[in-house]
């Protein structure tokens, strides 16, 4: 079940959620009203079951894909059945209503609306060219809106950390339907790979990585990012390797591999987020 749910993602959302609620969001107030918040606490935890619950119905419904592109993972998952599944993403759902109700009635809505998607996501929009690709990116940064919403913070640099966040995922989302083409042609799958074809598929990614060199100019040359700019210096270097990767990829291990340091950004990210102001925890305890 751990291995359905996706545990270690969940895990790295939970971190990135308080991360940026003390360095980001919050940054102005003592740190023990952000870490012992409970309305900040069910947020979160509301956060991770409803991302649960979301990854339980993508393995119902890429049961038979994931047995193309991910067999190793598929055996493993199947030795939960489906009827098992079903029901936990039925009690995630719930936990994730009960836990949001304990902040707001507002919350109750936003995270209905939230599993809502993720399921019409998965139903209806992932087959789809271009919508399921943006939809993904969209209800991958969703939890990070509860939080905004909570603090109401409307700082310009949080909008570019965003932005940022936005295409690196919706980079790695382009870079996944390459991965398994496979599986998604067998089955299928409209994705862009399959529709438009590995080259013009390249062309979005090399000008997504374009694109994502505005919000990293923003944020070293007009935003106080503190020691982070090291982060961002080295995911300059990471991307530049990336596209030359990305023009001679021909095989399923290459898009891992540039899966990989997609990957590897957006977790570098999310811990580089404490090189803001290294001494804020020290001051603010």
């Amino acid at each position: 079940m751990f291995s359905v749910v996706r545990g270690y993602n969940i895990l790295i959302v939970v971190i990135a959620q308080y991360l940026t609620s003390i360095y980001i969001l919050a940054h102005d107030m003592p740190l023990k009203l952000v870490l012992f918040d409970l309305n900040l606490l069910m947020l979160v935890l509301a956060s991770a079951a409803t991302i649960a619950a979301g990854y339980i119905i993508n393995n119902f419904y890429d049961s038979e894909k994931d047995l193309i592109n991910r067999p190793q993972k598929s055996k493993l998952d199947r030795l939960v059945s489906q009827n098992t599944k079903l029901s936990f993403y039925f009690v995630m759902n719930f936990s994730a209503v009960v836990m949001a109700s304990y902040v707001s009635f507002r919350a109750v809505i936003f995270f209905s609306c939230y599993i809502f998607g993720i399921w019409f996501y998965s139903h209806k929009l992932k087959k789809q060219p271009f919508i399921g690709n943006l939809t993904s990116a969209i209800l991958t940064i969703t939890p990070f809106f509860a939080i905004f919403l909570y603090y109401g913070n409307s700082e310009t640099v949080i909008f570019v950390h965003a932005v940022f966040l936005f295409l690196m995922i919706s980079m790695r989302e382009l870079t996944k339907d390459l991965e398994n083409m496979k599986g998604d042609l067998l089955l299928g799958y409209k994705t862009i790979p399959i529709v438009y074809g590995e080259r013009a598929s390249k062309i979005m990614l090399s000008l997504l990585t374009a694109l994502t060199t505005i919000p990293i100019y923003l944020l070293l040359t007009r935003f106080d990012v503190g020691h982070m700019d090291l982060f961002f210096y080295l995911a300059i270097g990471l991307l530049l390797l990336f596209l030359v990767i990305l023009w001679i990829a021909t095989t399923k291990t290459h898009y891992l591999i540039l899966h990989n340091i997609l990957k590897f950004i957006i977790v570098a990210g999310v811990f580089s987020i404490v090189l803001i102001k290294v001494s804020v925890v020290l001051n603010r305890i």
